[in-house]
């Protein structure tokens, strides 16, 4: 909580839930009671933009799947911020994009 105001350092230890969604679709019902073991379901979103990461359903930033111990995890590429009050990248002292730590290439998703 570093870049934040240290009045709200006391709700540091309140749970939210952060969501990442891959994409969505709209498929007749027919199409989902046809899916099986193999089925392939495409989604709205190419494989090179960026996923919305959601607090509590609100967009808090922006970031790209990467391999992390085995386990598939988010780079933080950018923060989002209220459009109004230019607070876009407001999570980073700098007004740097927050990220993890770099991972090798061959830890990136083919």
């Amino acid at each position: 909580m570093n870049a934040f105001n240290p009045a709200l350092h006391r709700f540091g230890d309140v749970t939210v839930r952060l969501s990442v969604e891959l994409g969505r679709t709209d498929m007749p019902l027919k199409e989902v009671l046809g899916l099986g073991e193999g089925s392939v379901v495409s989604l709205n979103r190419l494989t090179d933009e960026l996923l919305d990461v959601t607090a509590n359903g609100r967009v808090v930033a922006r970031g790209e799947v990467v391999a992390q111990d085995g386990r598939f995890a988010l780079r933080i590429v950018t923060l989002v911020g209220d459009e109004e009050d230019g607070s876009a990248n407001a999570g980073s002292p700098s007004g740097a994009p927050t990220s993890l730590p770099e991972d090798s290439p061959e830890d990136a998703p083919s």
